[in-house]
């Protein structure tokens, strides 16, 4: 068994902003070597997104960007040129897997579509993630993933059933369509293993995110409900919400589920008077009251510190303090099992980053570098993985066809 589990893969990570580079980055935490094409002609938007490091602004100053493709090399491409996209196609030849999120049809223009590079390198495996899958009627609908948060539902279940809709946060699909580009990818490497044949995986964020509502969609194919929103309540519990606490926009979230949970939370709270009437006895009863019922529990929780009061609930009743940035980083349990991992960045200097998110008993996973400045690796990339001469190499650089910045420009 390898050291870590993807070691010795090689993989060309053409994708931008969010999908993509959630995968490679996966797969760069266990083992493999992932080269991330990136550019500051056409720069991925997250490198102009905050946070910044000490609040400036600046392609290689956003750990927005920095948190997706730490573990990577950077190469700097400008794909306007015919000599980068050369690069590009000596690249899908080097790699096992490739992974782009442009619009469907680029890769084909500049000769890098599956059946281009399959050709001679019948063993890839390469992923296409993009907002509604490369087939179809809206396959050239551009957006973002809050676009497709709206589009699959999201956004009608957010929210109170008397105000408008609510977004959920930020590019909301981005951070579930990972989930089904990494499986599918694993799967399709096993499939190689066993095959030495690769394919072609096509993703759709929509598609994706839709398998989020499975419950909805059988309950409205098999009875006709519509889910809508509801706001913090629950259908099988009560109380279900999050309530005041002492401080400034300090809160509790708390779900009790059965009515043996709703008399041990009575007894946590000293059994008050309001809690012995019957109205509040059963689930069905307490639901009818859920008003009533959470106004009683939020005039009892305000009294209480968030932290100490989701311990003196924990683990009895479900019960966890709504925690702000600061929280998280400061959180004993992340602490104690050491998820965040400070790096080094060639700019920003020593800065940290989200740890890898499983934890394997025989096979280590680990974050190898901090993210790359605009082609900081591109030296590195072209003589290491392509065989390219520094004379060669200097040719590109100097016609703007590769980018260099950073501590090796």
């Amino acid at each position: 068994m390898a050291d870590l589990i993807f070691e010795g893969l090689k993989v060309w990570d053409m994708s931008w902003v969010g999908v993509g580079p959630l995968t490679a980055r996966y797969l760069a935490d266990n083992g493999a070597t992932v080269v991330r094409m990136d550019s500051s002609k056409r720069v991925d938007i997250l490198r102009i997104s905050p946070p910044f490091q000490d609040g400036k602004p600046g392609f290689n100053n956003s750990m927005f960007y920095g948190d997706f493709n730490c573990s990577k090399l950077g190469l700097g491409l400008d794909m306007a040129t015919e000599e980068a996209r050369e690069v590009a196609r000596e690249m899908a030849q080097w790699a096992d897997v490739i992974l782009e999120s442009f619009t469907p049809g680029n890769m084909a223009k500049w000769g890098l579509s599956y059946a281009d590079v399959s050709k001679d390198n019948p063993g890839v495996v390469m992923l296409s993630t993009c907002m509604q899958g490369q087939t179809g009627p809206r396959a050239h609908y551009p957006g973002f993933g809050n676009l497709m948060a709206s589009n699959s539902g999201y956004y009608e279940i957010t929210g109170w059933p008397d105000a408008e809709p609510v977004p959920v946060y930020g590019a909301y699909t981005d951070f579930i369509a990972h989930r089904f580009t990494t499986t599918a990818l694993i799967a399709a490497l096993d499939h190689k293993a066993r095959t030495g044949r690769g394919q072609y995986i096509d993703i759709s964020q929509f598609e994706a995110a839709v398998q989020y509502f499975g419950p909805e969609v059988l309950d409205y194919s098999v009875n006709g409900n519509t889910s809508t929103r509801a706001g913090n309540s629950d259908p099988v519990a009560a109380p279900h919400a999050a309530y005041p606490c002492v401080g400034e926009d300090r809160w509790i979230a708390i779900a009790i589920e059965s009515d043996y949970e709703w008399r041990v939370f009575k007894e946590k709270m000293g059994n008050p008077a309001w809690a012995e009437d019957a109205k509040f006895a059963t689930l069905s009863s307490r639901k009818e009251n859920e008003d009533e019922l959470n106004q009683q529990v939020a005039e009892w929780t305000s009294g209480w510190n968030n932290k100490e009061l989701q311990y003196f609930l924990q683990p009895d009743i479900a019960a966890g303090a709504v925690q702000d940035q600061f929280d998280l980083y400061e959180d004993a349990q992340t602490l104690y099992r050491g998820y965040f991992v400070d790096l080094e960045h060639s700019e920003m200097g020593k800065v940290p980053y989200n740890g890898t998110q499983t934890l394997f008993s025989k096979t280590p996973t680990t974050l190898s570098k901090a993210s790359p400045c605009v082609g900081e690796d591109s030296r590195q990339v072209l003589r290491d993985c392509l065989g390219f001469t520094d004379q060669k190499i200097d040719t590109l650089v100097a016609s703007g066809a590769v980018e260099i910045t950073g501590p090796n420009a």
